[in-house]
């Protein structure tokens, strides 16, 4: 099997990304209507090969699924071009790589092979969740393009991130979060009992939480994952990063409409916890630690337990630039304050004594 070179592979799938939108382009908006991307502006290195999420698609349709659909698929080609070149330097994966990506003929059966032989238990065989997987997957445009966006996101947003091809085989956020999506369609259509067996599976192999009925946008990271809980009612805009041990929850035993709403563009930090009808607006940024209770303005930075707004954010989607020392004077301040607290209490604090005297 021929393989191209680390130096050749990736000016080739530039060109193809760039004659894909070219073309896509004057195909919708005529010959003499200028392109929204040029091929000239597309002809970069890999690692920015696919970041049409980020480039303002006012459709999220017109983004990748039409490309991989009508016009080939990069993504796929790169994932592929991956596989061979790691299965290279690293023969003693070369079988797993081949049963994984390169015996498939398209980015869907591929993922669906892995996510199978990662849920399969003695009751529950990969061959019967391959079927189930490819089944919602192929037949399914919205969820083809998810795939590919939460790739990107992935890919993008993640420093210790190597590959496309590693993004697709190991994280779990990445994999708890497309069978959500293949559990999602299944209970809109009233396939509520096996949406429901999917998310248990979910939750104990990758230690992720989403009840199926929750609505999730595009291009999603959830990095690292452990711990993430969103309940049936919440709602995620697209473009949005959770952070592990992230919590959209309700507040009580009420029913109905009762989880939070998180704007495009949000960054959420660990171990936040956000709870009841809310809204995150868009291009928030939650810190770490913090209990929201109340509505977040849009590009507002909030912080605390509970969380109060200390400012606000420059860019127009904090998710993508994953900025989290956005507010390190306020921690440093809040650090201080807390030790000072301690000291006190302790009687260790010189104003403590001076008060005393």
């Amino acid at each position: 099997m021929a393989c191209l070179s680390d130096h050749t592979w990736p000016t080739s799938l530039s060109n193809q990304l760039a004659d894909c939108v070219s073309l896509r382009e004057q195909q919708e908006h005529g010959a003499d209507t200028p392109a929204f991307f040029s091929a000239d502006s597309m002809k970069f290195g890999i690692d920015r090969v696919f970041p049409v999420y980020a480039m303002g698609f006012s459709k999220p349709s017109d983004a990748p699924a039409a490309a991989a659909s009508d016009f080939g698929d990069p993504i796929w080609d790169a994932v592929r071009e991956e596989a061979k070149l790691e299965a290279e330097k690293e023969p003693i994966l070369s079988s797993f790589l081949y049963a994984s990506i390169l015996s498939h003929d398209c980015l869907e059966q591929a993922l669906s092979f892995v996510l199978a032989n990662r849920l399969q238990n003695p009751t529950l065989l990969a061959t019967q969740l391959m079927d189930i997987f490819c089944d919602v997957m192929m037949h399914d445009k919205s969820i083809q393009r998810s795939i590919r966006l939460d790739l990107q996101a992935l890919k993008e947003r993640d420093p210790a991130c190597l590959s496309y091809s590693s993004a697709l085989l190991y994280p779990k956020g990445y994999h708890s979060l497309q069978v959500h999506r293949v559990a999602h369609t299944l209970w809109s259509r009233g396939r509520n009992v096996l949406a429901l067996a999917l998310q248990s599976r979910i939750s104990e192999v990758f230690g992720v939480d989403i009840h199926p009925a929750a609505k999730i946008g595009d291009g999603i990271l959830l990095d690292h994952a452990t711990g993430v809980v969103i309940g049936e009612t919440a709602v995620v805009g697209n473009r949005v990063s959770l952070m592990h041990g992230v919590t959209l929850g309700g507040t009580g035993k009420e029913v109905g409409d009762r989880h939070p709403k998180v704007g495009d563009g949000a960054l959420i930090g660990a171990s936040t916890t956000i709870l009841g009808n809310i809204k995150i607006g868009k291009g928030a940024m939650v810190a770490a630690g913090s209990l929201v209770l109340k509505d977040v303005p849009p590009h507002s930075m909030v912080a605390g337990i509970p969380a109060k707004v200390i400012g606000y954010v420059a860019e127009q989607n904090p998710s993508l630039t994953m900025k989290h020392d956005a507010t390190k004077e306020f921690f440093e301040h809040v650090a201080c304050s807390s030790c000072c607290r301690d000291a006190k209490a302790n009687g260790q604090c010189p104003e403590s004594k001076d008060s005393r005297l």
